[in-house]
């Protein structure tokens, strides 16, 4: 079970209950794959409510690795989306929340910028 006070998250994706946590190692990797110089950057990136589904894949991939999954990108964007792209997205949303606002949830979950094929909700994968 996910621990809050540890900032992890729970993810329920099909069948499989995913625990999601942003570790320093984490960070480090979403700092480098955004292109950012810091977690303030990062932050800021985040903060702005507006990703792109390739974002978000790269937020839940190295979530997921944070959280003791091994899992490589390819995995993680095979994952099933039974529920649409909402859970994740809100999962994804409430680990920023804790990460970087001291652990309130966000009722804000972050977008996808736009419809580009990286997400199929017809076939409840991510590519």
């Amino acid at each position: 079970m996910p621990n809050r006070r540890r900032g992890e998250v729970a993810l329920q994706l099909g069948e499989a209950r995913y625990t999601l946590c942003l570790t320093l190692g984490a960070l480090a990797e979403l700092e480098e794959a955004f292109g950012v110089q810091d977690l303030m950057a990062l932050a800021e990136r985040f903060g702005a409510g507006r990703l792109s589904s390739r974002d978000l894949l790269t937020l839940l991939a190295v979530a997921l690795r944070g959280g003791g999954h091994a899992m490589s990108d390819a995995e993680v964007a095979s994952l099933p989306l039974h529920e649409g792209i909402e859970p994740v997205a809100t999962a994804l949303a409430d680990l920023l929340a804790i990460t970087f606002g001291g652990g309130e949830a966000s009722s804000n979950p972050p977008q996808p910028q736009s419809a580009n094929a990286s997400l199929t909700p017809s076939r409840g994968t991510m590519r």
